[in-house]
């Protein structure tokens, strides 16, 4: 079945994959699974654990379901379901990261990552240091006899440069370190982490997975060599999701192709359009053409999602704020990934070597499910506002 799979598109596979209805008396959807204790039949097989299932933290029918159908389309030796997208990147950074040991993340982290890391790795004695996203295999000059992981985020969070991911888990396996990477922008659809080198792939499933704002989930995907210890700390830590959360991100897994498909193209036509105009320094979308990482993005996505960042010409907070509070379709949120247009105001004073644009305020833009023409009457409207 796995090899058939590999010949079927990919909205065929989104809709097949995780599950036989057979299994559930030809049921088109799963059960959910509500579950603590699990029953043994006998005290041989409770000693030995001889049964799939043993107790609810450990897995059930249902996170089976969509942690089977995500290892379809990762290509991974095994995938574990938790509560959050930041419990997806904390989980594996537990995992492999311990006292006396280099870690190397890029410097346009996912701001929660950065802050797990300043706080509470550097509490485990971890060596935390920041590298460009640009760095490619000059990556092999910061790697130190005890650097353990390289954390990658491709495209960068808000700024959305785009990294050699082949040239640096290249240069990490040379130094014998694990390469892990969020590939929430793009999904296992238009990007697969492992197919390029990569050991264990990221996903807040909150985002395109859900795809409707109202769940919070996290996916950790690894290849065959990572799988056994990132499982360890999974069981070890408890940190199980929800099986109602986990059934409706399998839901909205079977049309996230669709619905990625309407992201893209929206997202692009607006990208293109408000690099026509005025109060518009640069739009940071990897897909244009004017991108300065587009051919990289060119040779390694198959696509690009409903996420990208424009810096308004000139201004500071004054002028970001008149543009947010004159939005009317875009909401002002922090996540993204749902059917909602959404707008923030970026924050970059974090980075360390990798400072952002210069020319005005970065407002991060997600374009939703809505007509395209009514988002741009909106997008004008405020920069209308914004303009000094």
């Amino acid at each position: 079945m796995a090899e058939q799979n590999k010949q079927l598109g990919v909205n065929t596979r989104l809709i097949h994959s995780g599950y036989d209805p057979r299994d559930y008396y030809g049921f088109v959807n799963p059960p959910v699974v509500h579950a603590s204790t699990v029953l043994f039949p006998d005290a041989a097989t409770m000693a030995s654990r001889g049964q799939k299932y043993s107790y609810g933290t450990r897995g059930t029918p249902t996170t089976d379901a969509l942690t089977d159908a995500i290892d379809a389309l990762e290509g991974s030796a095994g995938t574990i379901a938790v509560p959050s997208g930041l419990a997806a990147v904390t989980v594996p950074l537990l995992a492999f990261a311990a006292a006396g040991d280099h870690m190397l993340i890029v410097d346009s982290v996912y701001h929660p990552t950065r802050h797990f890391a300043d706080t509470m790795l550097k509490r485990m004695g971890v060596e935390v240091e920041y590298y460009d996203p640009h760095v490619g295999a000059s990556i092999a000059d910061l790697i130190k006899p005890n650097t353990r992981v390289v954390f990658t985020e491709s495209p960068a969070s808000n700024t959305f440069e785009v990294q050699d991911i082949p040239a640096i888990a290249k240069a990490a396996h040379a130094a014998g370190a694990i390469v892990m990477m969020d590939n929430t922008w793009a999904t296992p659809l238009y990007f697969r982490p492992l197919d390029h080198g990569v050991d264990i792939s990221i996903h807040a499933a909150t985002k395109y997975p859900g795809g409707h704002s109202d769940i919070l989930l996290g996916t950790v995907s690894a290849n065959e060599a990572c799988w056994p210890k990132l499982h360890e700390a999974f069981v070890t830590l408890g940190c199980c999701a929800g099986p109602d959360d986990v059934y409706q991100v399998l839901r909205g897994l079977r049309t996230m192709g669709v619905r990625l498909e309407h992201h893209r193209k929206s997202t692009l036509e607006i990208a293109a359009w408000l690099e026509t105009q005025n109060g518009v320094a640069r739009v940071l979308h990897p897909a244009l053409p004017s991108h300065p990482d587009h051919a990289l993005w060119k040779r390694d996505f198959s696509g690009s999602s409903g996420i990208f960042s424009i810096v308004l010409a000139g201004g500071g907070q004054k002028e970001a704020h008149a543009f947010l509070d004159t939005l009317k379709l875009f909401g002002l949120g922090y996540s993204w990934g749902g059917y909602e247009s959404l707008a923030v105001h970026v924050f970059l004073g974090d980075r360390v070597v990798a400072k952002g644009p210069t020319e005005g305020p970065v407002i991060r833009l997600q374009i939703g499910m809505e007509d395209v023409e009514d988002l741009k009457a909106d997008l004008a409207a405020a920069l209308a506002a914004a303009a000094f």
